[in-house]
């Protein structure tokens, strides 16, 4: 049985679920109302229509995904399966060495002060 339609609008949130960008439906449901999903640059709600060709942007676990859709989806499929229906975008982590040069405040030091937190916002480039 093929759940595969190349031209039929599915909602937003089936086909985050259908295609494995997030674990259940009611995740989706609600990144959608958090406004964690956008379409085309649009904060979207769970029953937004997505047809192939849209871009979608979903922040979900600490890092945000971008994919084009290439193939609407109805019903989760297997993994193989549901990368064919889009083109991942994502661009690649930063390097591990750029998160090693983060300055590290010692445990038990307390809060920093007020010039300390100028300074460690100067060196992150937060000016």
């Amino acid at each position: 049985m093929n759940h595969v339609d190349d031209s039929k609008p599915v909602r937003v949130d089936a086909w985050l679920w259908a295609v494995r960008l997030l674990k259940t439906r009611s995740q989706a449901a609600d990144a959608c109302r958090g406004g964690h999903v956008k379409i085309n640059g649009t904060a979207v709600k769970p029953a937004q229509q997505v047809v192939p060709g849209d871009e979608i942007r979903v922040w979900a676990n600490h890092r945000e995904t971008i994919v084009e859709v290439t193939r609407t989806i109805a019903k989760r499929v297997s993994a193989p399966v549901a990368k064919t229906c889009y083109v991942d975008k994502t661009p690649a982590p930063p390097p591990r060495e750029m998160y090693a040069a983060l300055p590290v405040r010692d445990r038990g030091a307390g809060r920093p002060t007020k010039r300390e937190r100028r300074q460690i916002d100067k060196l992150r480039g937060r000016d």
